[in-house]
């Protein structure tokens, strides 16, 4: 897998097990609980600002791109719309003011990758992406989320929710019966299935970004007219 600056987006590592999935999920939800403790709301949380720093160890991940992290001192004190599709959570899609919460969300998206290898979101059409993202139109297809556990995606279901007062905090999904169960059981829930869909998803990225690098790049700021177009 190519490297950014010598570090490894997220993304590209395989995940065998639930055990190494959530040792991962830890670390994420420890860093980003972290930035939430010091009310700062990253705002762009996404696979490639997941930075590996060691091939070899799991536990040395870099939070990347601040770019749109912004202080948020009270509850629903933001309202810029900004983030990248397929991550961005309901609330900033509905022009509401929002908080720190949608991070958790955006985290839901991820661990959804990790576990099942693809996203829960995909949409050609900008327009249907955004309405099944608002509506919280997801689900785990038997074909690749039959050997995941109930817990593992009773967490996700818990992240990806719509209204974020009922969405986990980082503090409270460490607290999550899948991140409190015992390594071993965890070690027997097998992602081989997943591991060849995650690699065609990760080609399949790499690919599109290559593509359309210029249009990624401008993210959502720029795109405050078409998120509102998407909208009507």
């Amino acid at each position: 897998y190519p490297f950014i600056h010598h570090t490894n987006s997220i993304v590209s590592k395989s995940y065998y097990n639930e055990k190494e999935a959530r040792d991962v999920c830890k670390i994420l939800f420890d860093s980003i609980g972290y930035c939430h403790e010091k009310s700062i709301a990253h705002r762009d949380l996404k696979p490639e600002n997941l930075l590996l720093l060691s091939e070899d160890d799991d536990s040395m991940v870099k939070i990347a791109d601040f770019g749109f992290a912004k202080k948020c001192l009270t509850p629903n004190s933001l309202t810029t719309q900004c983030g990248t599709p397929g991550y961005v959570a309901p609330e900033i899609l509905e022009g509401l003011a929002y908080d720190t919460k949608s991070d958790m969300w955006s985290l839901g998206v991820i661990i959804y990758i990790l576990l099942g290898g693809y996203p829960p979101f995909i949409e050609q059409n900008q327009r249907e992406l955004f309405r099944k993202i608002r509506r919280g139109q997801y689900e785990f297809h038997d074909e690749y989320w039959g050997s995941v556990s109930a817990d593992a995606k009773d967490l996700i279901s818990k992240l990806l929710t719509v209204d974020p007062a009922k969405r986990l905090s980082a503090e409270q999904a460490l607290k999550h019966k899948w991140m409190v169960q015992d390594e071993s059981v965890l070690a027997a829930g097998d992602l081989g299935k997943n591991l060849s869909e995650l690699r065609k998803y990760n080609a399949k990225r790499k690919f599109k970004a290559a593509v359309n690098a210029v249009i990624l790049a401008n993210k959502m700021t720029s795109l405050g007219v078409d998120f509102k177009k998407n909208l009507d």
